[in-house]
């Protein structure tokens, strides 16, 4: 099973970004959100930026993997 992860874009250098979660930074794609700017939160699966987020949502969802991960 694959999850999204959500991250926040540091720098964009066209359709690429690299994106920064828990303190792990990773390069991604942004092809299917091409508004996108640094700052903003995303939700990334297989590499690929999928939606924008608020902050807030990002915030949550984090908290969320968490406590399923505490819960191992």
């Amino acid at each position: 099973m694959c999850l999204a992860m959500p991250m926040k874009i540091q720098t964009i250098d066209g359709t690429s970004a690299a994106c920064e979660s828990g303190g792990l930074i990773q390069d991604i794609r942004i092809d299917f959100v091409p508004d996108a700017k640094p700052g903003d939160y995303v939700m990334v699966h297989a590499g690929f930026a999928i939606q924008k987020m608020t902050e807030k949502e990002a915030q949550e969802n984090l908290e969320l993997l968490e406590e399923m991960k505490d819960a191992l």
